[in-house]
């Protein structure tokens, strides 16, 4: 039985990881480490955020309709392997003790913040932002591969995936910045999807912490694309990546320094 404390915090939580998620990403370190703060064992805790986030991110896709006609020729090629790694990555946790997903924790959200902050930069160096657009045919097996891998890596653990994958469309040619996202949202919920249906599959689902994190969610992605244009973007960043950082520190603190 949750108290209305917690009740309260997954709410909280899940309410802002959504709007985060609506507006910039990086909504997985905030419900991750609540749930782990409400003593949830940390694989429980993983694949409860996954669900927990899951029905909005595959709601956000419902934004981007007018792209999907465009994209529809990159997605037979970026499918096949997203779904095949999801399921790799999710059978990889489930066969991952609490001990050993514990000692891999700090590095996960250390890796996950950090990409969160350099997101900028690869977008520049992928060339994003440019104008115009190529397409460079011998990059597209590369992207399918390094997809494959992204879609392992989200099946696992899954925060900062959007941003690779970003990084990947602008290496193969893509330059069109919503048909990024439309592709970079399919292809996130499909994982999201594949990972949480094997979560519930494995039993490893704390339902009631679901069903009150879910609810939060809901509302954050809604007032997040509501006002996201109101919202500034660089604030919401900032203390994302404040979180991150102190929750890996604090992580590793206990898994090694205590």
């Amino acid at each position: 039985m949750m108290s209305p404390t917690e009740v309260f915090g997954l709410m909280a939580s899940g309410m802002a990881a959504g709007a985060i998620n609506a507006v910039a990403g990086g909504g997985t370190l905030l419900t991750f480490p609540t749930l782990l703060l409400f003593n949830t064992p940390p694989v429980v805790a993983n694949a409860t955020s996954t669900l927990a986030l899951v029905i909005g991110t595959a709601g956000s896709v419902f934004g981007y309709r007018r792209h999907l006609e465009t994209v529809k020729p990159w997605l037979w090629r970026f499918v096949p392997v997203s779904i095949l790694g999801g399921l790799i990555g999710s059978a990889l946790l489930t066969y991952t003790s609490d001990t050993t997903f514990s000692k891999l924790i700090p590095f996960l959200i250390l890796f996950a913040t950090v990409l969160f902050v350099a997101q900028g930069g690869f977008r520049r160096f992928a060339g994003i932002d440019r104008g115009g657009q190529h397409f460079e045919h011998h990059a597209v097996l590369g992207a399918i591969c390094f997809q494959f891998g992204v879609a392992i890596y989200g099946g696992y653990f899954g925060a900062g995936i959007g941003i690779l994958m970003l990084a990947s469309f602008g290496f193969m040619g893509l330059s069109n910045i919503h048909e990024m996202n439309t592709l970079k949202t399919v292809l996130a919920s499909l994982i999201n999807i594949v990972a949480a249906v094997w979560f519930i599959g494995a039993g490893l689902i704390h339902w009631p912490k679901a069903g009150a994190m879910t609810v939060g969610a809901l509302a954050g992605y809604y007032l997040g694309s509501h006002y996201s244009q109101r919202i500034p973007q660089k604030r919401v960043r900032q203390i994302v990546t404040a979180v991150g950082f102190c929750i890996s520190a604090v992580t590793f603190y206990k898994e090694f320094l205590r």
